[in-house]
């Protein structure tokens, strides 16, 4: 049994320390929280700390690895976290058993993959990336680190989602894609041309919005 620590006591948080208390052996023993009070508890689970407490309790050996529950809206920060923590902390790295992975796929350290994903042959999901409920990625596509799935998403194969991307609940993006880091697109976007710009883009199919 591994003991998880989840930096972020929300909503987000406190959906992967369930998922992951429900289907693994593993157990989350602590939040880390800079917005909450010290010794909180949270879905019987106590912040023991905030963001600049996490290398030292790891090295008080009060957990065995970390995943960063850090929403959408704040990407930048979710990356600046897990550079600062790697190589000092090890990351979990979650996939709910409801989900198929290839053996040819690879999944990046510190990740979660929701229930119910499909994950095709040779598909490359990067660092960092948050990939939720009922996703497909076809073959050969590459998910970029610090990224953002939502819900019934479909990627098509070959397609290159550059980090710190958020991809809306319903989105299709079709085979060979590229799209520039940082962008996100609105939910049930349809995408079907290379986006080289970050920004918005919303829409069937999908347009720069700002």
């Amino acid at each position: 049994m591994k003991r998880i620590a989840i930096i972020g006591s929300g909503h987000l948080g406190q959906q992967i320390a369930y998922h992951i208390q429900q289907d693994s052996g593993d157990k989350v023993v602590a939040f880390f929280d800079d917005f909450q009070p010290l010794s909180t508890i949270i879905s019987q689970i106590p912040v023991i700390g905030g963001n600049d407490d996490v290398i030292t309790k790891y090295q008080q050996d009060e957990f065995d690895a970390v995943l960063i529950a850090i929403g959408y809206k704040h990407l930048g920060v979710k990356k600046e976290l897990f550079q600062k923590l790697a190589g000092k902390v090890p990351f979990h790295t979650f996939i709910h058993s409801s989900s198929y992975i290839d053996p040819a796929a690879s999944i990046g350290q510190g990740s979660v993959i929701y229930p119910g994903c499909v994950i095709d042959q040779h598909v490359r999901i990067e660092e960092n990336v948050l990939v939720n409920i009922s996703c497909s990625v076809a073959h050969d596509s590459v998910i970029g680190s610090h990224s953002f799935i939502s819900p019934s998403v479909a990627i098509a194969g070959f397609v290159n989602i550059k980090e710190q991307c958020i991809i809306g609940i319903n989105s299709t993006i079709i085979d060979h894609i590229t799209i520039a880091a940082q962008t996100q697109i609105g939910g049930a976007g349809v995408v079907i041309k290379n986006i080289d710009e970050p920004g918005l883009y919303v829409g069937n199919p999908v347009k720069f919005i700002r």
